[in-house]
This record gives C-alpha cells, sequence and structure tokens, in this order.
C-alpha cells in the first residue's frame, strides 16, 4: 500500500530521524509556528535536517514553505517553537546571523542590485581587500571560477541589468555558494531556469549532498523531487502533514499528500474542441536584434505553447507584439487588422500580458496591493 494511500488527515506516515543512525541533525526545528495577528501562516512544524541529506519541502501555492524557510535563516522570527543547530540551541535575529551559522538561502525571489556587476553582487557585504583597497582583481578572478563551477556563462563584469532572468537567478546560486555553508536551502531554484540549467543545478545538489552539506530544496517540480530526495516533508495549509523517505513516494503519491484527497487525473479533460476561428494571427513579426519573420496563429479555446533556449527571443517577440518594444507585424485580432502602439492599446482590444519578471516589470513594489491589482483599470476604480 502507497504512503499516500494512508492519509488519514495531518499525520500521515512519518519518518524519524533514527533511520539514519545517530547523526546529529544540522539543523533541527521543533514546534515552529508563525503568526501574523491573528493569522496563522505556519503552524507546529518540526523537521531534522541531516549533514549529506537532501531534505526536500513540497506543498501546494500558500501550504507555507517559504514562510518556513524564512524562519530557518534568519529572515522572519518565529511566533513558537525552537531551533537548534548540531545539538545547540540557536536564535537569528536576523539573515546574517543564520549566514555566520552556516546557513545559505537562495531565495525564490531575485534578490540582486541591479545596477551593479555580477562580481559585485557576489561580493556584496563581504568584498576582498588588499589593504586598505578593495581587491577587485581577485573577486573577477573567484566570480569567474563560481560561475564556471555551475555552468554560467555570464561575464563576472557584467552589469545584472543586462542578463537575462535565468541568469540573474544562476548568480544567486553562486552567491549562495561561494562561501563554506553547512546547510544551503533552495527555494524554488528552477522556477526561471532552461532544462539544461535545471540539469547542471541539480547536479550542484547532488554535489553538495556528496561534500556532506545538508540541503534543503523546495519545488513544485514533483519530478526533480523524486530524483534527489532523501527525505519529503509535505505541509499543507500551514501545517505538516509527514516527513517520508524520498524513493518511496510517486509523484502522485506526493500530489495526494499536498492536496489531502484522491486525484482522478493530473488534468482535467478537455470540455470543448478549439474552434476554427483564429483569435489572434501573427505574420513576418520581426523584433530587431533578437527575432525574425515569425507567424503563428492562435484560435479561440486553444493554447498554443513557445519553447525555445534562453536568449532565443520569446519574451522579447511578445513584448514587440504588444508594445513594449520596437517590432514589425502583421496582427489581426478576430479577423481585423490591428497594431498595438502600446500596451495600454492591447489591453484596451482584450490582450492581457503577464511578464515573466514579475518583480521587476510586474509590479510596483513600493504600492500598495489595491493599486496593483487595478493598474490595467484605473480609469474603472479610480474614475
Amino acid at each position: 500500500m502507497s504512503i499516500a494511500a494512508n492519509i488519514a488527515g495531518e499525520g500521515g506516515s512519518t519518518l524519524s530521524s533514527n533511520a539514519h543512525g545517530s547523526l546529529e541533525p544540522v539543523l533541527r526545528a521543533q514546534q515552529l509556528s508563525k503568526q501574523y495577528g491573528p493569522v496563522t501562516v505556519l503552524s507546529d512544524v518540526t523537521l531534522d535536517v541531516l549533514p549529506g541529506e537532501i531534505h526536500a519541502i513540497i506543498g501546494e501555492n500558500g501550504a507555507g514553505k517559504s514562510t518556513l524557510m524564512r524562519l530557518l535563516s534568519g529572515y522572519v522570527e518565529p511566533s513558537r517553537g525552537t531551533l537548534s543547530m548540531s545539538g545547540h540551541a540557536v536564535k537569528f535575529a536576523k539573515p546574517s546571523q543564520a549566514q555566520d551559522a552556516g546557513i545559505a538561502l537562495v531565495h525564490q525571489e531575485i534578490l540582486l542590485a541591479e545596477g551593479l556587476t555580477v562580481t559585485d553582487n557576489l561580493f556584496l557585504g563581504r568584498e576582498l581587500s588588499r589593504g586598505l583597497v578593495v581587491d577587485d582583481r581577485t573577486m573577477r578572478r573567484l566570480a569567474a571560477e563560481k560561475l564556471a563551477q555551475i555552468g554560467c556563462v555570464v561575464s563576472p563584469r557584467a552589469l545584472v541589468r543586462d542578463v537575462s532572468l535565468a541568469d540573474r537567478q544562476m548568480v544567486q546560486i553562486a552567491r549562495a555558494l561561494l562561501d563554506d555553508y553547512k546547510l544551503v536551502i533552495f527555494d524554488e531554484p528552477t522556477a526561471v531556469l532552461t532544462g539544461g540549467e535545471v540539469e547542471r543545478l541539480l547536479e550542484i545538489v547532488l554535489r553538495l549532498k556528496a561534500h556532506g552539506i545538508a540541503v534543503l530544496y523546495i519545488s513544485h517540480r514533483l519530478d526533480e523531487v523524486q530524483r534527489v530526495a532523501d527525505k519529503v516533508t509535505v505541509l499543507r495549509d500551514g501545517k505538516m502533514v509527514g516527513t517520508y523517505p524520498g524513493k518511496t513516494l510517486s509523484q502522485m503519491d506526493m500530489a495526494r499528500l499536498m492536496v489531502g484527497r484522491e486525484l482522478a487525473a493530473l488534468y482535467p479533460e478537455r470540455t470543448a474542441a478549439p474552434s476554427d476561428v483564429p483569435m489572434l494571427s501573427v505574420r513576418n513579426a520581426s523584433v530587431p536584434g533578437y527575432a525574425e519573420d515569425v507567424s503563428f496563429t492562435v484560435h479561440k479555446g486553444e493554447i498554443l505553447g513557445f519553447a525555445g533556449m534562453v536568449g532565443a527571443g520569446r519574451t522579447e517577440l511578445f513584448e514587440g507584439i504588444i508594445g513594449l518594444r520596437p517590432a514589425a507585424a502583421k496582427v489581426e485580432l478576430e479577423g481585423k487588422s490591428i497594431h498595438f502602439q502600446s500596451p495600454r492599446a492591447a489591453i484596451d482590444a482584450g490582450v492581457g500580458y503577464l511578464t515573466e519578471d514579475r518583480k521587476g516589470k510586474g509590479l510596483l513594489l513600493q504600492e500598495r496591493l489595491a493599486p496593483n491589482l487595478t493598474l490595467s483599470a484605473l480609469g474603472v476604480f479610480h474614475p
């Protein structure tokens, strides 16, 4: 009988740390909880992370995964519960204290200074010096070596604002691996990476394990979890379902544990076939320096996917079509010729665009939630 078949609420079949012998946990969390006012976002999470172990944390959106990682790495203080490292109680009031204790966090969000070089970002706050002078030459050499180790070909001298989103994530990973840590936490590290980059990242994770470093790995991609995880802890609605041996869980088992019910199918059946009527037709679209002579048609009720390597021009193509950058194209919407001179014109015509860079281009981070939600319809909500 599968582990998932034994679910009867919040307490699934749990793996004790004793199954790994007498190894002292690098990190132990006991009854860890977090509340914001009357709202509990994480409740009574207990887990051990052992040396040389890849421990995956999975759950649906809002399950509490990122909150847990921020508690473990000093970005947020717990409302209740305790932490210990190698048998000694610890308490982190800020991220630098967790880093000094040997914990590195690779954030889900890209947290880099865009106006600085790749090297500057890798050594930000821990610059090397030669006497009273910053040792730029040594930092660039070490940056190049670390980037090469993880398969990132971006120049150490490049400004972060000039590199792709995927390369920024690789730079962020390189920054976390620049020093020797006891525990490295990866929070959705492959969300913006291509297939080849994912493979390189998983090789890095396995290399860390081989060197006795503990890894906490958070991902929605269950195939990655199944490949590398020694243990899997499942969160649901801010509560801990259980911790399970990674090799015994199928992807379907993990999905059942995450949602708390049997899944008849991962994807629902289509209720209607796509229409023969073209919704959007693009002919001979060209974006200078990025894409040339691209044509496609998408029909009502149809999902059309675009694939390609980083730098292939997918993002720039669609930015050109909706008026975010100069482009030439013959565009028809429901059979009528149209030209989007701006994103506003595209929105007015019923065409929406969700950027890949939600933080840099999709949100006004200094504004409240309400203005962000209504930006595309200010005339309706703020006449």
